[in-house]
C-alpha cells in the first residue's frame, strides 16, 4: 500500500492522543493524579492537541475534504464512520472533564464520570481505527490476529510516555506511570516483533489460479492491463525493497522502543532534574518512531488487486 503522509501522521498523532487523555481521564478524575491547573493544562493540551491535529490531518488523504462530513453517516456499516462519529463524542466529556479538573481544580463526582467517559470514548475511538484496517480481507498484512491489539497496545504506550514526561515535568513524578511506561513500551516492542514474524512467514492463499477459478496450469496475463499507471497501481500496488525495510525496522526499534526504554530506565535512578529531561527525550523520540512504523504498516502490506497487474 501506498504510504500518505497524512494518514501516517494521523494513525500515530491520535494513537498518542488518546492514549494520554484516557490516562488522564482516569487518574485525574479519580484522583490518583491531583488536580493542578497548570499540570492539568499542559496535559490536557497535549492530549487534545495531538488529536485534533490528527484528525485534521487525515483529510489531506480525501480528494474532496470538504465532504468529508458525509462520511459520519454511514456509521451503521463502516468502521471508517464509526471511527469520526466516537472521535468527535469523545471531545464532549473530555471538554467536561477538562473544564472540571483543569480549571476548577476538581476530581471525583462528576468530574471522575466525565473523566471515564473519555478515557472510554478515547479507547472505542482507537478500537474503530484498528478494525478499519483489521477488517480488510483483502491486505492479509492487515486481517490478522495482530493488527487490533497493536492499535491498542501502541496507543496506551505513547500514551503512558506522555504522561510520565508531563508528570517528571512539573516533578510530581510517579513510581507507577513510569513502570507503566517502561511495561507498556516493552510490550510494545514484543508484539511488534511478534507481528513482524508473522507477517515474515505469511503466505498469502489467492493467486490468479484461485481468483479466476482455473486449474491445470499457471495463469499469466498475455498482455499488461494497463500502458501507464493508474490509480489502483499508485494506491495499492507500492513496494518496497527489503534492504530498505530491514533498515527501517532497525530504526523503528531504536526510536520507538529502544531508546525509550533506556531512558526511562535511567529517570528510575536519576535525580529530578536529569530524570525529567529523560523522561521528556523519550516522548518525542518514540513518536517520531511510531511515525516510521506506521509508515512500515502501510508499505509492506499487500493487496491482492495487484494480482491483476501481474504481481
Amino acid at each position: 500500500m501506498h504510504p500518505a503522509l497524512s494518514v501516517v501522521f494521523f494513525t500515530t498523532a491520535t494513537g498518542a492522543g488518546y492514549g494520554l487523555l484516557a490516562l488522564l481521564g482516569v487518574l485525574g478524575g479519580l484522583g490518583y493524579i491531583r488536580a493542578d491547573f497548570w499540570l492539568g493544562l499542559a496535559g490536557m493540551t497535549l492530549a487534545l492537541g495531538l488529536i485534533a491535529t490528527g484528525l485534521l490531518s487525515s483529510t489531506g488523504h480525501l480528494g474532496r475534504p470538504e465532504r468529508a462530513w458525509r462520511a459520519f453517516s454511514q456509521w451503521r456499516s463502516s468502521w471508517l464512520s464509526r471511527e469520526g462519529v466516537a472521535s468527535v463524542a469523545t471531545f464532549i466529556p473530555a471538554a467536561l472533564f477538562g473544564i472540571g479538573w483543569v480549571f476548577l481544580g476538581r476530581s471525583g463526582g462528576w468530574v471522575a464520570v466525565a473523566g471515564l467517559m473519555a478515557a472510554a470514548g478515547a479507547v472505542t475511538t482507537i478500537y474503530t481505527t484498528g478494525m478499519i484496517y483489521a477488517s480488510l480481507k483483502p491486505i492479509a498484512q492487515w486481517h490478522s490476529r495482530y493488527t487490533l491489539p497493536a492499535y491498542l497496545i501502541f496507543s496506551a504506550m505513547t500514551g503512558c510516555v506522555l504522561l510520565n514526561a508531563v508528570l517528571q515535568g512539573f516533578s510530581v513524578g510517579s513510581t507507577a506511570v513510569s513502570t507503566g511506561a517502561l511495561l507498556a513500551t516493552l510490550a510494545g516492542w514484543a508484539w511488534k516483533l511478534a507481528t513482524w514474524r508473522y507477517n515474515d512467514r505469511l503466505e498469502i492463499p489467492t493467486t490468479a489460479n484461485t481468483a479466476t477459478g482455473l486449474a491445470g496450469g499457471t495463469v499469466r496475463s498475455i498482455e499488461w492491463p494497463h500502458t501507464e499507471e493508474n490509480y489502483l497501481l499508485k494506491e495499492m500496488g507500492f513496494r518496497i525493497a527489503r534492504k530498505h525495510s530491514a533498515k527501517l525496522r532497525l530504526i523503528t526499534q531504536a526510536l520507538a522502543f529502544a531508546a525509550p526504554v533506556l531512558l526511562l530506565a535511567v529517570a528510575f535512578v536519576a535525580p529530578w532534574p536529569l530524570a525529567a529531561l529523560a523522561s521528556v527525550l523519550a516522548a518525542p523520540l518514540q513518536f517520531a518512531g511510531m511515525l516510521v512504523e506506521r509508515w512500515l504498516f502501510f508499505a509492506e502490506a499487500k493487496h491482492t488487486v495487484t494480482l491483476y497487474y501481474g504481481r
